[in-house]
Order: C-alpha cells, then structure tokens, then sequence
C-alpha cells in the first residue's frame, strides 16, 4: 500500500523496496569479496589485443562484449575461489580478518555458489565466442584457480599469477583472429611481468605473516630490498616487451608518447614503495597500476587511430 504526503504525493520513504534493496547490497559485497574494481588491471590489455587484431577487418560489437564477459567471469571465478582458499589464512592475519568471509559477511557456501556461476558464466561467454575458445576455456580456468595453491609451495607464485592473467589479451587475440601470432605474445609476457612486478611489491606487507605461517613469498624468501629490486626488473621488462610489440605490429611513432607516460608511471609506482616505508603501497598498487593499463589501452586507441 502506498502513502501519501500531506501534499499528495507518493513518498520515497514509502516507495522503497527492501528485497532490492538486499539484493543490490548482497551485489555490492561479492563485488568487494573479489574486489571487482581491480579488474582495470588486465582487461585494458585484453581490449587493447582486440584493438590490434581489428587492423584490416570490420570490427564486431558482439565478439567484443562477449570477450568482456568472459573476462569479469573468469577473474570473478578466480578471486572468488582464492578467497575461499586463503578465507583461514585471512581470518589469522590482521590486514585480511576484516575480509567477507573471515568477518562473516559470507559464508562459504554463498563463496562456492558465486565462484561456480561465474565459472559458468566465464564458459558460456567463451562458446560464445566459438569452438576454440570453448575448448580453451576449460585449462584456462584451471589454470587461473590453481594460483590460490601455490603461495603454498613457491615463493613464485607471483610469476604465476603473471602468467595466468597474462592469458587474457591472447584468449581476447585468439577470439578475434581465431589464432596466435608472434606480435600479441609480446603484449602477454608484459602484462605477466607487470602483473608479477606489482604483486611482488603488494606482497612486501605480508612478510611477516607469510614467513610466522609457512607460505612462500619473494619478500619473505630473499628480502623486501631484493624483491623490489625484482620487481624493478620485471617492471623494466615489461617497456621493453611493449616496445617489441610497438616494433613487431609496425605501429605509429605516437605510440611511444603513450609508452614513455607508462615508463614514469612505472618509475614513480617504485619510487612510492621503500623496503622501510611501505605506507604508500595501496596508492602504488592500485591508483598507478590503474593508470598504467588505461594509459597503455589509450595509446593503442590513438594509434589505431592515426596509424
């Protein structure tokens, strides 16, 4: 039944709809859980492979949606079940307690529930977009699920997961040529590196815990000082991948303004984080690896553009 003001009008207060309400809230927290905001990570690389790959052909919308899709399905998949994974490890270490599952937020089973409709979601988008990806979409999601494991036995579980969201630009190069080729593998091995660059430094404020609790870390197993110095490296190989591409795919001189914007982001990301002051590291993390991957899609957009 609907109330009336004393001017006659409906009021919002009795208007409002508490299921939706629920329901766009229960949105909002699994969003959280798989932090759903740092998907500008790597799906810039993604569009940025279909991008390259539209060169010469007539782009289609439809592959192109379908290519988002499998991305927010895949990496909701996977952040979902490594939250599942580490939900004991979180609840034990201070930084991670106030997590959603640790915290009681969710359970375990809302956990499985999302981790296996985005899994699903992630398939379907990938049949979509034809047999081959379909067929690639079974390894690939093993693959990106079996990162959780692996702080528990290599401190190099920061190259794997490099390695698994690197997968995302050439599946995006595969659905839209239905190939690979030699030009977009350079734009995968730079979003492993610079995936893996950026977890090193990320994993600097877990040292303690990871080594008091027996998991595997580069900070933990050679140092804060030598991991950022890893990370440095990775990071350098990175702009010399992208250069490469730049190169192998002959694209405009304007691309190298974009790269160069890239490089001082880079430098300025390392510059914010000391092996003794790790107080800006969620300014590096997240606000300059946001800018990296937009300033990289940007720079493929205009040279496509004008080249």
């Amino acid at each position: 039944m609907q109330g009336y003001n004393t001017l006659g009008r409906i009021t919002d207060q009795e208007s409002y709809d508490p299921m939706k309400s629920a329901f766009k809230d229960q949105i909002l927290i699994f969003g959280r859980m798989i932090k759903f905001s740092h998907t500008i990570f790597a799906l810039p690389f993604a569009l940025s492979a279909v991008v390259m790959a539209w060169k010469g052909i007539k782009p289609d919308v439809s592959v192109l949606l379908w290519i988002i899709v499998a991305m927010v399905g895949a990496r909701s998949a996977a952040m979902g079940f490594n939250r599942i994974i580490d939900a004991p490890m979180d609840l034990k270490n201070p930084r991670t307690a106030n997590r959603e599952i640790p915290a009681g937020i969710l359970t375990q089973k809302q956990a499985t529930l999302f981790v296996g409709a985005a899994s699903l979601l992630f398939i379907f988008a990938a049949a979509m977009l034809g047999p081959l990806c379909f067929g690639l979409s079974f390894p690939v999601l093993l693959l990106l699920l079996f990162y959780s494991y692996t702080k528990r036995f290599t401190a190099y579980c920061h190259i794997y997961l490099g390695f698994a969201i690197s997968l995302a630009p050439l599946g995006a190069w595969i659905a839209v040529t239905g190939g690979i080729s030699i030009p977009i593998v350079f734009l995968t091995l730079a979003l492993m590196t610079y995936i893996a660059g950026f977890d090193i430094l990320y994993a600097c404020q877990d040292m303690d815990f990871d080594t008091q609790s027996g998991l595997y870390s580069l900070p933990s197993a050679i140092g804060p000082r030598n991991a950022m110095a890893l990370s440095l490296l990775l990071h350098g190989f990175t702009l010399v991948l992208l250069f490469a591409m730049y190169l192998s795919f002959d694209m405009h001189p304007v691309f190298l303004i974009f790269l160069g914007i890239i490089a001082l982001l880079l430098a300025a990301e390392h510059r914010l984080v000391k092996p003794d002051n790790l107080k800006h590291i969620n300014i590096a993390f997240f606000h300059m690896n946001s800018l990296v991957s937009i300033t990289l899609l940007a720079g493929v957009l205009i040279e496509a553009l004008v080249g």
